[in-house]
This record gives structure tokens, C-alpha cells and sequence, in this order.
């Protein structure tokens, strides 16, 4: 087949009076920079638009993509311009150097060329027209478009394997984060600044100290303490800048290995599935540890050993609450302590947290079957005695520590201490410096001088403000309360964590704290409120691998449910026999130790409502109040109404002991024994008792 001359690709006059359109583009920055004259040729063709028959005035050039690689066209706003022209029929002829140009995408080119065939658009480069609606143009740009692709294929495959050979010898010289310089022979060594090694540093032992990345930053923020940050942008060195703390850049300390000594090439690996136009997602997803293509270890001096940062990596998943993977994630603010480590002891499932009742109280609520089939609940645990139970067994279990565990605290916060300030003295020392060197600067340049000799002094004088901030807030944070310790708040420490229940029960141990402290002794616990009537089996798995059982004793509806419910019957109808009423039957059950169904302590109506349920009649009574020749005995109604007051407060004076009674029978009226003496006694005080009342002001 032979090659067509451009003017056998006739130029229809529809076409001509549409635009022409010139599509400029490199693939990088530094092509743009270094390789002007592929950028001249390509801004030549507008010379070709022209001499094709189009007006220069309607030969319009898109050169937004200048630095932007053809490799996906949702980067590319030039070239979605030119599309979104093309399909509204405003575009006749696009012009461009060849076809790589437009498009190194297979799917990209063949858009375009279908787009300029439907559309009656011409393509144009260096050498010849095309025509995309003729089939032998169409498959020789199709052709070029494969081609273009299968070259970007190539150049990628070969620069790829010549810098992975590269890297498998540890050679290839990756981007260093910050607290690592490059020297000049091409080694590595730790940054010489010494502030920058202590941060970082600290950054990592209290994240080893506290279990989390956003614990670290709220701990470096309130410190005081920022971040030693290196933007790798510009030419070479870097300087280092310091920002205040984030939790994205101590996460980017701990996950990265350098730090670990070790040097890893290919951490990260590109998705397209991820890659959305109009999405954040960039498409670059990170590896993990086990499939790194090249993990050399001890190449880099090391800020952390390599097991440090396996169990960091670790740790970091962890905290990441995931329900399907038994992640309980780090504690959080809930009320319930075992929140994240209960699991269901019925199908073995983690139970979530939820709130109930008026009272908003927490329960452990087993949902999984729920959510996954619709089905019942599992089970609901409340939360208050399962937590009380386990408290109590995780305080016993610490209690022949208590001593060794107030030593080792308090050597925890000396230390602290001591590093605190080591860091303060590094920062001052960092801004002395910048003033003395400011001061000696000012002091080289020629007193004549006085534009250099203004701007110097300017500068001097921002290192010396810059000296008094430090101090500034070096001082406010020396004053903030338990920072520093005396001789009496360390005996005071002492003597507190060797009382580990009071520490455990103080305003200022929050519930994370809590939380934290039994996760580091208690692994998970096992719940069942359907093993027995009316208790709670739990059985309490240690981290060290041990587990023991407890029953619980739970609030229930009703006593069909109570766990105590024969004992309390046989007590009840025991006692009834003998002949008790209900108000002593009640005290004999409070003795014995036996509750109501909600956990309350029995009274008279309990026990009317048992005998009620049991169909055992009242028990008649002989008791005999034994008035004198001057009293009389009546009912509690008739003494309301002799002395002038409403029976409720009869029943008072009965509870107090200002009136002398007794309940014939559970359910019958109170029988008051009074005489003349005592009810003018009870009038005049009711009869003072109101006048004092009319008196009171009004508000």
C-alpha cells in the first residue's frame, strides 16, 4: 500500500471554516526547559494550519499541557478543551507533531480519532493529512497510536529495569527524609543537627509511651515541641524547616523504614482502578512490608532498630477499628470499659457499644446476625456491673505490684522530665545561635554601608525576638501545673501508686487512660447473660494466657427471671408460716442477702406482690398497742380528722414517732393511739405550723 500525499486528502470548505487547532504539549518540565526547539517545532505548525488554507487568525494553539505526561488525559486540561471542542463540531483540522504528542493511551488515541471521523475533523502532523472518516487513514492512525503506546511501553520498561537493577545493590539514590544528609562521597549519615536527631527521637518513644499517632501530636502540641520538616522542592540541599505537629507527619515518621536503617524501593505501586477523574484518589497505593520488591537492611545509620518498626507497623493497624478483622482500635471516650474487647459468649462475635433506656446507660450489644442476616439481637449485657466485676479483678490482680508499678511511673516521668527539657535547651540554643549569627553578620559589614548595614540590623533584631519568644514560652510551660516535680509531689506520687485503687478511682485518670491500663493486662472478655437464669457468665482472658470464669448476678423484668428465685420462695413461704407479716418477711430477705428482680433491697410491697403471685393470704396479727385509762385507740382516717390534717401526714408522724400505731394487717388501715393531751399538742403545732406559712413572703 502506498503512502497517500497530503493532497490526495481533499479540504472540504465546511471544514475550512471551522478552527484549526495546533496541540502543544511535553512530557516534563525540565523537556520544557532543556529542549526549547521540539517546543519551537511544535509552535511551527501553525505555519502548517496556514499554508493548508486556514487564517491565522482561526488557528488557535493549546499549550496548557506543557510539562504534563500523555500517559492519562484527566491530568490534561488542554487536551480535554480539545475534545470537548471537537464534539461540538467547532474544530476542522488538529495539528500536531506526531501522534504521541496527543496521546500515549490507546484509549485516549482511538477516542480522539473516532471523535474527529463522527465529527468531520482532519489530523495533521509533520509529514501528511488525515482524513479519520476514510478506513485506510483510520487504521494508519491507529496504527500510530499503537505504536506510540508500545514506545512509552518500552522507554518506561527499560528505565524501570535499569533502576531496579540499580536498587537491589542498594546504589540508587532515593529521597531521604528528613534527619538523614547525603554527604558528598554519595553515603548517608544522620542529620548533624542535634535538635532535629532528639525530635525525632521523642517522636517515636512516646508513641511507644502512648499507642498512638494523634496521641503523639497532641502530646508534642501541648509540649511545645514542633517537627523538623524538609520539602523536597527546588535543587539540592533541602534546608529544614520546623511546622507544628501534625498527625499526618508523625505518621509519616513512624511508617517510613528509613528511619529503621533499612532501604526499600518500591513502597508504593500505582492502581489505575484507583485513578477517577474528578476523585481525590491519586492511584498510588502502598505496599506492604512483605511484598517490597528490594528491603536491604542495615544500609542507613538507624534511629530505631527494625523490630521497633515492625511492631510500630503493627501497632498502627491496630489501632484502625475494623470489625470483620477483631481490631478493637484504640480506646476511645465511651463509657463502658470494655468497649473494643467484648465478645459475645453465645456465637463468639465482638460486641459494640450502645446506649439504652432513659438514663442513656451503656450496654454490650452483640448486633453481627442482626446486620448480616436480619435476624434477633444476640444478646444485650449492661454495662455498669460486668464493668464493676472486671475492675475489680483487673485491681486484685495488681494489687502485689502496686509498689513496683508507683517506682516504675515515677521513674517514667523523671525521665520525661528530663527530656522535656533537653528539648527546650536544644531550641534556645538553635535561636542563640541565630542571633549571634545575625550579630556577627552586622558586625562584618562596613559602617558606610548603610543599605547592607539596615537590613543586617533588621535581621539581628528579628533573631533577637525570635530569642525572647523561645524564652517566653519556655517559662509559660515551665509554669504549667505537674510538669515540675518537687521532693514532696514525688513522695506524694509514691505514696499515691502504692494505693493503686485510688489512682485507679482519681477525677484526673481519664477513661482512655483506664482503658489502655486493662488492655495492657486483660485481652478480651467473654459475655453470656443466657448461660443461667438471672446472672452473667464472664470469663476474663489475660494477656499473659490465662482465663478465668465469674457469674454476675444482672437486673432482670421479672421474678420468673430472678437467679435467686426458689430460695427466695421457700424464705418467703417459710417465713409466712411462721406467721411474719410482710414488714418482717422483708427484713428477714435483706439479711439473707437476697435482692428484688432490679437489684433493690426488699420492702412490705415486694413481699405483698410475691404473696400475691404465690396465692398466700395475709397473716392476721395479735400485735396489741395496750393504751393507758386516758387514751384511746382509733383509726389513722378518724385522727386526721379530729386533729385537722390530711391522712398523709398521720402516716408521717407514724414513721417519725410522733404518733404511736400499728398495721392490724398488710393492706388495712393503721390503728393510732391518742389521747386528749396529745391531740391539742398536735393542734397547736399544726395551727403554728400555718401562720408560720401565711407569713412566709410571696415570690
Amino acid at each position: 500500500m502506498s503512502i497517500l500525499s497530503p493532497l490526495e486528502t481533499p479540504i472540504t470548505v465546511q471544514q475550512q471554516a471551522r478552527l484549526a487547532y495546533v496541540y502543544v504539549r511535553q512530557s516534563t518540565m525540565a523537556q520544557v526547559v532543556h529542549h526549547g526547539e521540539s517546543t519551537e517545532l511544535q509552535y511551527g505548525l501553525v505555519e502548517r494550519a496556514v499554508a493548508l488554507g486556514w487564517p491565522r487568525e482561526r488557528v488557535r494553539v493549546i499549550d496548557e499541557d506543557l510539562g504534563q505526561s500523555a500517559a492519562w488525559a484527566d491530568q490534561r486540561s488542554g487536551f480535554q478543551q480539545l475534545i470537548a471542542e471537537i464534539s461540538l463540531a467547532r474544530v476542522g483540522l488538529v495539528l500536531s507533531r506526531e501522534a504521541s504528542r496527543l496521546a500515549r493511551n490507546h484509549g485516549d488515541w482511538h477516542r480522539l480519532v473516532e471523535l474527529c471521523g463522527l465529527f468531520g475533523t482532519l489530523l495533521a502532523d509533520g509529514e501528511r493529512l488525515y482524513d479519520p472518516s476514510a478506513y485506510h487513514d483510520r487504521l494508519l492512525l491507529g496504527l500510530s497510536g499503537m505504536l506510540s503506546e508500545a514506545e512509552l511501553h518500552q522507554l518506561k520498561l527499560r528505565l524501570h529495569a535499569g533502576a531496579r537493577h540499580k536498587a537491589e545493590r542498594g546504589e540508587l539514590h532515593l529521597g531521604l527524609p528528613v534527619g538523614f544528609v547525603r554527604l558528598a562521597d554519595g553515603t548517608v549519615d544522620l542529620e548533624p543537627d542535634q535538635e532535629v536527631q532528639a525530635r525525632i527521637r521523642l517522636a517515636f518513644q512516646k508513641f511507644a509511651d502512648l499507642g498512638s499517632a494523634r496521641a503523639v501530636m497532641h502530646y508534642l502540641r501541648q509540649s511545645g515541641l514542633p517537627l523538623p520538616v524538609r520539602r523536597r522542592r527546588g535543587p539540592e540541599p533541602h534546608p529544614v524547616t520546623w511546622e507544628p505537629a501534625r498527625t499526618s507527619r508523625v505518621l509519616s515518621l513512624l511508617k517510613n523504614p528509613t528511619y529503621a536503617g533499612t532501604y526499600v524501593y518500591g513502597r508504593t505501586v500505582l492502581d489505575p482502578t484507583r485513578r477517577q477523574p474528578g476523585q481525590r484518589y491519586s492511584g498510588v497505593v502502598r505496599r506492604p512490608p512483605a511484598q517490597w520488591p528490594v528491603c536491604l537492611h542495615d544500609v542507613y545509620p538507624a534511629y530505631i532498630p527494625w523490630d521497633e518498626f515492625v511492631r510500630n507497623q503493627a501497632r498502627l493497624r491496630a489501632n484502625q477499628s475494623r470489625y470483620a478483622e477483631a481490631q478493637p482500635g484504640v480506646p476511645r471516650q465511651g463509657r463502658a470499659l470494655l468497649q473494643g474487647i467484648a465478645r459475645c459468649g453465645r456465637c463468639g462475635g465482638w460486641m459494640g457499644l450502645g446506649y439504652s433506656g432513659r438514663g442513656q446507660y451503656p450496654v454490650y450489644r452483640c448486633a453481627d446476625a442482626k446486620a448480616e442476616y436480619g435476624s434477633a439481637t444476640c444478646q444485650e449485657v449492661r454495662a455498669e456491673a460486668v464493668d464493676v466485676a472486671v475492675e475489680g479483678q483487673l485491681l486484685a490482680a495488681l494489687a502485689p505490684d502496686q509498689v513496683a508499678l508507683a517506682v516504675a511511673a515515677l521513674e517514667e516521668l523523671e525521665q520525661e522530665d528530663r527530656a522535656l527539657h533537653h528539648q527546650w535547651e536544644l531550641r534556645q540554643e538553635r535561636a542563640r545561635y541565630a542571633a549571634e549569627r545575625a550579630r556577627r553578620q552586622y558586625q562584618l559589614v562596613e559602617p558606610e554601608h548603610r543599605l547592607v548595614a539596615r537590613t543586617l540590623e533588621g535581621q539581628w533584631e528579628v533573631a533577637l525576638r525570635a530569642v525572647e519568644q523561645v524564652e517566653h514560652e519556655y517559662e509559660q510551660w515551665r509554669r504549667q501545673p505537674g510538669l515540675m516535680l518537687s521532693r514532696a509531689d514525688r513522695e506524694a506520687m509514691r505514696a499515691l501508686g502504692e494505693n493503686f485503687p485510688i489512682l485507679w478511682h482519681a477525677p484526673t485518670t481519664t477513661v482512655v487512660d483506664r482503658k489502655r491500663l486493662l488492655r495492657l493486662v486483660i485481652r478480651e472478655v467473654l459475655l453470656d447473660n443466657h448461660r443461667a437464669r438471672g446472672q452473667v457468665w464472664l470469663q476474663i482472658n489475660w494477656q499473659t494466657g490465662a482465663a478465668t470464669e465469674h457469674w454476675l448476678r444482672r437486673c432482670v423484668l421479672s421474678y420468673t427471671q430472678h437467679a435467686d428465685l426458689e430460695d427466695v420462695e421457700q424464705q418467703v413461704r417459710s417465713l409466712h408460716t411462721a406467721g411474719h407479716v410482710d414488714g418482717e418477711i422483708a427484713a428477714a430477705l435483706n439479711s439473707a442477702g437476697f435482692r428484688t428482680a432490679h437489684g433493690r433491697a426488699f420492702n412490705g410491697r415486694a413481699v405483698w406482690y410475691l404473696r400475691q403471685a404465690w396465692g398466700l393470704p395475709a397473716v392476721a396479727t395479735t400485735t396489741s398497742l395496750e393504751p393507758t385509762e386516758s387514751e384511746q385507740v382509733i383509726s389513722a382516717e378518724e385522727a386526721a380528722g379530729i386533729i385537722g390534717v390530711w391522712p398523709t401526714t398521720i402516716y408521717k408522724w407514724l414513721r417519725i414517732g410522733r404518733l404511736r400505731g400499728v398495721q392490724v394487717r398488710s393492706g388495712l388501715s393503721w390503728k393510732v393511739v391518742v389521747s386528749p393531751a396529745v391531740i391539742a399538742a398536735l393542734q397547736v403545732h399544726v395551727a403554728q405550723a400555718r401562720r408560720v406559712t401565711r407569713r412566709l413572703p410571696i415570690t
